[in-house]
């Protein structure tokens, strides 16, 4: 193990692409390095060490990994370039010829940065250190820090759902979780530090407790006693783990918000087929249903892939109607990326790109249209609002329904839980806003 004393002065930088799970996982290395005194670089210094925690959800997100890894380098032309994340865990080989890439982390080894750090500088200079996605067995606790009002709690690891489109099992490993104990203490923590508001992170939350036997509802039971955070949000969750009795205890909890976001993927039974999904359009709006029926004012979010293979015409028509019949607040859409190894490929039906294009402009629209319904329906209602981030003249957050506010500017009040009751909705900028803030966002909008 390299001294403390050796790495003073030492300087790291880090950069995120993708997921959530990813920018706690980045908050957790830096923490580390920082304990063993390596400090965080400052604007305009050159870093000694630069951490790169990539994505590769798409080809497009291996693009973009790309074109940021040779970035970085330009940008600290002497710094030790280590370079991790699912991008790192799918093409090892494909990121080490990256001029510039010094170490390259699998998901097993991501977390355990500061040992290979430590044999790299004693002289192993192994370029790639990974294993195979079956064999990532680890779950390593890791919350976001950066932020001083809202943290990201990984309270979940990998995929035993194996749908045709999807890498993840091999960029993430099978599933596993912490235990109840263990991340109820690092709600605590965060408390303690000031935080107000969790997102609980992972790549299939509703499937927590297959390494420890617990359940996610005891899990979800035991945060809500956590004295000190305002509120939890449940980032994402799969519908045929959404439980009714999940969707009730949030209904009555005294922390957890009225916010969910699934994952539909497809409004067409046959295309969920194909894609090897878990559920049907009849158990997505019965889940949607009773969201409703018991929070009117929750904030649904859904995640949809347009031009999957296998998604004729007709399918995806039906895809449409099914969406439009629903009382969702806002889309997530995605285009379909061929990934090297997945099982889709062998689906012969192939959606021509401009039509992928047409079909994601069509749900953008509506998109837009739900959300601008949702955010009106909201107006002259009081909320609990969380004030994240000061913008010069105004200040904005976040409802407990997720709704984006701004009001003037207050010293003090970021960080701060208020009520607050928006009087107007600003459709260029998504703002819910006073009759004070609104002169500010009209003219910025003309200006613009």
């Amino acid at each position: 193990m390299i001294d403390t004393h050796q790495h003073e002065d030492r300087k790291a930088a880090y950069y995120t692409l993708g997921c959530k799970l990813n920018f706690a996982e980045t908050s957790t290395i830096g923490k580390a390095l920082q304990e063993r005194g390596i400090r965080r670089v400052r604007r305009g210094e050159l870093a000694d060490i630069c951490v790169v925690n990539t994505c590769s959800v798409t080809e497009l997100a291996d693009k973009k990994c790309r074109s940021a890894i040779r970035r970085i380098r330009k940008q600290h032309p002497g710094a030790l370039l280590i370079v991790t994340g699912c991008y790192a865990q799918l093409s090892p080989e494909e990121v080490a010829a990256i001029e510039g890439v010094d170490l390259v982390l699998g998901a097993e080894q991501k977390l355990d940065l500061l040992k290979y750090l430590d044999e790299w500088e004693a002289g192993n200079k192994q370029q790639i250190i990974t294993c195979r996605g079956r064999d990532i067995k680890t779950f390593s606790p890791s919350c976001s820090s950066d932020d001083r009002t809202r943290h990201f709690l990984k309270v979940q690891d990998g995929c035993d759902y194996y749908c045709t489109y999807c890498t993840i099992p091999a960029a993430r490993g099978p599933s596993r979780n912490g235990s109840i104990d263990l991340l109820t203490e690092q709600a605590r923590q965060v408390a303690a530090d000031g935080g107000k508001e969790i997102v609980l992170t992972g790549v299939n939350i509703g499937d927590f407790g297959r390494s420890t036997g617990e359940r996610l509802l005891d899990l979800l039971d035991s945060l809500d006693k956590v004295d000190g955070i305002e509120r939890y949000r449940i980032s994402s969750i799969e519908p045929n783990l959404l439980s009714d009795e999940i969707i009730d205890f949030v209904a009555s909890s005294k922390r957890f918000a009225p916010h969910f976001h699934m994952p539909l993927q497809s409004g067409s039974d046959t295309v969920l087929k194909l894609m090897h999904r878990r559920y049907d359009t009849q158990l997505f709006a019965n889940r949607v249903a009773h969201i409703k029926r018991v929070m009117p004012q929750a904030f649904i979010g859904i995640d949809v892939i347009v031009g999957s293979r296998g998604e004729k015409p007709e399918l995806f028509d039906e895809t449409y109607h099914f969406l439009e019949s629903l009382p969702f607040s806002a889309l997530h859409v995605f285009t379909y990326s061929e990934r090297p190894g997945t099982a889709a490929l062998k689906i012969p039906y192939v959606v021509d790109p401009k039509e992928k294009h047409r079909r994601s402009e069509l749900l953008l629209n509506l998109s837009e249209s739900k959300l601008t319904a949702f955010s009106q329906a909201n107006i002259g209602q009081t909320h609990r609002l969380l004030w994240e981030q000061g913008k010069g003249q105004w200040m904005e957050g976040y409802t407990e329904n997720y709704l984006r506010c701004a009001t003037t500017y207050r010293a003090g009040a970021i960080g701060q839980v208020e009520d607050f009751c928006p009087m107007f909705y600003h459709e260029p900028t998504g703002l819910l806003t006073d009759n004070k803030t609104l002169p500010f966002l009209e003219q910025i909008s003309k200006q613009e």
